[in-house]
């Protein structure tokens, strides 16, 4: 597979807890880059193609769920993502367009290897089987303090929760320290920011990270 270095296209991923607000970022971001003529992709994880979003049908809604152990679901999210890179990332990048990924591999490091305590070796190789040479360019993470994803969650549950939103505080713990010591290590490609700020301060912070990489 062509590596996405090698290519005019960017892959973008965001990252952060449950209700840290990824989604309407992504939104914001992608109305940016049209606007400068970009052409963009927006993709999600677990899904984003017709196997993927199958197999995060079994991540998230199947009915034996909490009986799935770590190494399966780190194994599900990976073939979801080795899929989505093949059929729908990289011959974006390859065509020149702008990818912004609602999660990407980092999202398997600190949930699966740091939340659920899997090994970091494994979960790393897993990790780049799955993607081979197509990397983030640049990684957004919006940090909010633990019990406020929580309550961004309870406010946001029309519905039942689903499997991965039912985990207790301690979980969620982790996965946003997870996150800063992974931010910490990378911080070439990975950007903080403070997911507590306005939507429009967020925005601003986000853009300007952005533009830097493009330009």
């Amino acid at each position: 597979m062509p590596s996405s270095k090698n290519s005019s296209g960017r892959l973008i991923s965001f990252e952060g807890s449950e209700g840290s607000g990824k989604s309407t970022q992504i939104a914001r971001l992608a109305a940016h880059l049209q606007k400068t003529k970009r052409d963009v992709v927006t993709v999600r994880e677990p899904g984003g193609t017709e196997i993927g979003e199958q197999i995060r049908n079994i991540i998230v809604h199947n009915s034996k769920g909490d009986e799935m152990c770590a190494e399966t679901e780190l194994l599900l999210f990976a073939a979801a993502r080795a899929q989505l890179v093949r059929e729908v990332i990289a011959p974006a990048l390859l065509a020149g367009k702008v990818v912004l990924s609602d999660r990407f591999l980092d999202s398997s490091t600190v949930y699966q290897g740091i939340a659920r305590n899997l090994a970091a070796d494994p979960v790393a190789q897993i990790n780049r089987f799955a993607v081979g040479n197509v990397m983030p360019h640049l990684t957004i993470v919006i940090d909010v303090p633990t019990e406020v994803s929580l309550a961004r969650l309870k406010q946001r549950a029309s519905d039942l929760p689903d499997r991965m939103e039912r985990e207790n505080i301690d979980f969620y713990t982790k996965v946003r320290e997870g996150y800063l010591v992974l931010a910490q290590g990378l911080p070439e490609r990975i950007v903080v920011v403070d997911g507590t700020k306005s939507a429009d301060a967020i925005e601003k912070k986000i853009w300007s990270a952005v533009k830097a990489r493009l330009d």
